[in-house]
């Protein structure tokens, strides 16, 4: 059986890891998440003003 303290750990050194890895496009990916989320929200509002 595995430890919860274990579990955390690895997940945590996971994370970790794949920012490391990814840093280079780390606030591309952050800045493409907000446009769509502007995106969505925009396009959701549209049928309001009809």
């Amino acid at each position: 059986m595995v430890n919860k303290s274990t579990l955390e750990a690895n997940m945590l050194r996971d994370i970790k890891t794949i920012i490391d890895r990814s840093s280079d496009t780390l606030l591309q990916d952050a800045l493409g998440v907000l446009c769509l989320c502007v995106v969505m929200f925009g396009a959701l509002h549209v049928p309001a003003f009809f």
